[in-house]
């Protein structure tokens, strides 16, 4: 599979699910604090529903959550383990990054939701 076809690289470009060619996001800049979270309604390319129904994102918060505790951890092993960092320095490095990665993380979590349950489609070549 060209890696055009991965999920990890519709996640990873903030593209659609099914075509992996529409944007999911109305901007590309996760730091538009205008419009980060702003959803296309539809893809561009594929027609793919992005709204679905009422409360369908919530679940993206167990996606943030996981994220977030990966990152954590990953922190704590690299600071504390690695480099003996004290743990109120390591907790004040957490906060603020975690705060400065929150619209990525955003973003993440909720189009990782959906490539769970929508699944990639070869667009029609004729």
């Amino acid at each position: 599979m060209p890696f055009k076809e991965s999920p990890l690289y519709s996640i990873l470009n903030n593209k659609c699910p099914r075509c992996h060619e529409g944007n999911f996001f109305v901007t590309s800049n996760h730091y538009n604090l205008k419009k980060f979270g702003g959803l296309n309604d539809k893809c561009p390319v594929c027609n793919e529903d992005f709204r679905r129904e009422p409360g369908y994102y919530y679940g993206a918060t167990y996606v943030s959550y996981a994220l977030t505790v990966s990152f954590g951890i990953g922190l704590y092993l690299l600071l504390c383990v690695v480099f003996s960092v004290e743990v109120v320095p390591f907790i004040i490095t957490l906060s603020v990054l975690l705060f400065l990665l929150l619209p990525i993380t955003y973003r993440f979590s909720r189009i990782i939701w959906i490539h769970m349950f929508v699944k990639y489609k070869a667009p029609n070549k004729h």
